[in-house]
């Protein structure tokens, strides 16, 4: 079939499938994007549970459960604690004031040891690595899931809060970084511009690190462009997007890709090749790295998938995606 029709064919299922999208942003992540003013909070409502609004706040700084965000639209911040209760809203300073007092309050320890940062993909939120989260604190880890409003900035902007992120985790000796889908693209823009000894592992779920073809096909569409924002026009397989430009991270990388077999047409028969229904396995492949695994999930679940999540935890732990795994499963060699 030719390119042409490939593309017409792709740019109808688009259509079919952005209002959908669209309306799972509005109902789960774009709940509110307004705060009232900091003296109406003081005045009426000191403490109070977030309305959401996700998609326009980003993590800047961490303690433990408590968290400082920064509006995109507004330049505010907010303090939230684990269960998303507002503690505090105005500047940084005064956000990062109560956080002091709230760990005093909370007789919170000094943080030590090894963390786990997760950056989720375009148009979700640190919501989606809940059962991840849960399984790596099992396992005696800090976890930090990173929200961050990926249809309102880009990939490089993304790096910069991720930066920010680190920064704050402050007596954490170890960690490493866990990216679905653009997620991955976010780390590797961070490790282009910033480094960190220490940081040790990187795994991705479903990233798109050679660009993505569904992107190529829909970005001149008007409702793409609206609900990806700026970062969906960087998603591209041309040269000149930045899934092409970024380097590979210089510790061990493992990836995992969603799809059917080699041998199938993925979940999405207008992609060429095996796919997850969104990302083509072919894209997912970093040269240099150290494992590889292919899992029957679809894109949108595949960081929340029970195989996903223990190779996850195995590969941070060990470098490995399994424990039969003698040495690295090579993606010249998954193929085969």
């Amino acid at each position: 079939m030719c390119k042409i029709c490939i593309k017409g064919l792709m740019l109808q299922l688009g259509i079919l499938f952005l209002p959908f999208c669209l309306l799972i942003v509005m109902l789960s992540e774009i709940t509110y994007s307004q705060e009232i003013n900091k003296t109406e909070i003081q005045q009426v409502i000191p403490i109070m549970k977030t309305l959401g609004g996700r998609q326009f706040w980003g993590d800047v700084h961490f303690f433990r459960e408590l968290r400082i965000q920064k509006n995109v639209l507004t330049n505010h911040y907010r303090l939230l604690d684990g269960n998303d209760q507002r503690l505090a809203f105005g500047t940084f300073q005064e956000c990062l004031q109560e956080l002091n007092k709230q760990r005093k309050a909370r007789n919170l320890e000094p943080m030590s040891g090894e963390a786990v940062v997760l950056l989720h993909g375009i148009m979700r939120t640190a919501k989606s690595f809940e059962p991840l989260q849960r399984e790596l604190e099992k396992q005696g880890y800090l976890v930090f899931s990173v929200n961050y409003p990926s249809t309102q900035i880009t990939i490089e902007q993304a790096s910069i809060n991720l930066q920010q992120v680190l920064k704050s985790l402050e007596g954490v000796e170890r960690f490493s970084l866990v990216g679905h889908s653009m997620g991955g693209l976010v780390i590797r823009a961070w490790s282009r511009d910033h480094e960190d000894a220490r940081l040790e592992k990187v795994v991705m779920l479903g990233t798109p690190n050679q660009g993505a073809e569904l992107a190529d096909a829909l970005k001149d569409f008007l409702p793409y462009q609206w609900v990806m924002g700026k970062a969906g026009q960087q998603l591209g397989t041309d040269e000149k997007n930045i899934p092409n430009q970024l380097p590979v991270p210089t510790v061990p990388v493992g990836i995992i890709a969603g799809g059917r077999g080699e041998k199938s047409r993925g979940y999405n028969p207008w992609l060429p090749g095996d796919n997850d229904g969104t990302v083509t396995v072919a894209s997912t492949h970093l040269k240099g790295e150290a494992a590889f695994l292919r899992i029957a999930c679809l894109h949108a679940f595949i960081m929340r998938d029970p195989k996903a999540i223990q190779a996850v935890a195995h590969f941070i732990k060990q470098g490995t995606f399994s424990p039969n795994a003698a040495k690295p499963i090579l993606a010249n060699e998954s193929d085969k």
